[in-house]
């Protein structure tokens, strides 16, 4: 069901200082940056190898990022495990006493369908499950 580590996101407070280390420190070079109004944050993605690495920066102190980076700071906010079809790896989640933070996915950046899965039933982990087109 899972395919690969689609991507690694991380909470940032200020992406383009963000983005400053990782392209100018790290070497890795923004794929783009975009606007996800639906979940308050805008993001940039960062090829690495066969995976990416998200910096998610909130564009609203009530969203989800921003709550996070006030209790816990800056970091690593969730691991995307890309799967096929997001409906039936939802329905297998459900069945296997996993709670569900989507009942039904939602459009993530690059136009994507996304949902997650509550950290409490992950080992802590905030897993996102990632459909793409």
């Amino acid at each position: 069901m899972i395919k690969k580590v689609d991507h690694i996101g991380i909470a940032v407070a200020d992406l383009q200082k963000a983005l400053k280390l990782y392209e100018e420190t790290l070497g890795i070079k923004c794929a783009g940056v975009e606007e996800v109004a639906e979940q308050k944050v805008r993001t940039a993605f960062l090829p690495v190898g066969d995976t990416e690495i998200e910096l998610l920066e909130s564009t609203d102190p009530t969203s989800t990022v921003a709550r996070f980076i006030e209790k816990r700071g800056e970091g690593i906010h969730h691991i995307a495990l890309r799967v096929d079809d997001i409906k039936t790896a939802l329905e297998k989640m459900k069945a296997a006493g996993i709670r569900l933070l989507d009942e039904v996915p939602r459009p993530g950046a690059g136009g994507a369908r996304i949902a997650f899965l509550h950290p409490k039933d992950t080992g802590g982990v905030l897993i996102e499950l990632i459909e793409r087109g």
